[in-house]
């Protein structure tokens, strides 16, 4: 934090990582997400970003679009991250690219219960989306690393 006063360097310090919920959208919501080796390599990404200390949470793939939770160390940069997981799961896309909307959505979470609430509204999105009649029923969902508060 280059240019953050000496004194709230230290407040930053005393605080947990941050934990971010993210959206990524495919292009023009293209329905090329859910797909079983779309979700492997998802699932093999967020266990290869633990070696570098991120911690891939929740997440819930659905046809169109991804959310995920995500908490990394304080030289976390989660653009450069989120480059590289669409170039990732990009490689298993049979269509033409553009696959992904530019850019992506974020929310920084602030409290244990935000990280609740979302996760509970995301986890019934393949039920609103009558994809699935429960949400426990979707395959390309999980949990990778359980982040706590």
């Amino acid at each position: 934090m280059a240019n953050t006063p000496k004194r709230l360097a230290q407040v930053f310090q005393s605080y947990p990582a941050p934990v971010y919920f993210v959206t990524l959208n495919a292009y023009r919501h293209s329905p090329i997400l859910a797909k079983p080796q779309l979700h492997a390599r998802f699932i093999q990404f967020g266990q290869a970003a633990q070696e570098r200390f991120i911690a891939v949470g929740r997440y819930v793939i659905m046809p169109t679009h991804i959310h995920l939770f995500v908490r990394g160390p304080q030289t976390f940069e989660l653009s450069s991250w989120i480059r590289q997981l669409k170039r990732s799961l990009s490689a298993l896309i049979p269509t033409e690219r553009p696959h992904w909307q530019e850019g992506f959505f974020d929310h920084l979470l602030r409290h244990s219960d935000s990280y609740a609430e979302k996760w509970e509204y995301v986890m019934r999105n393949p039920v609103r989306a009558q994809l699935v009649p429960a949400p426990e029923q979707w395959p390309y969902q999980g949990e990778i690393v359980p982040i706590i508060w």
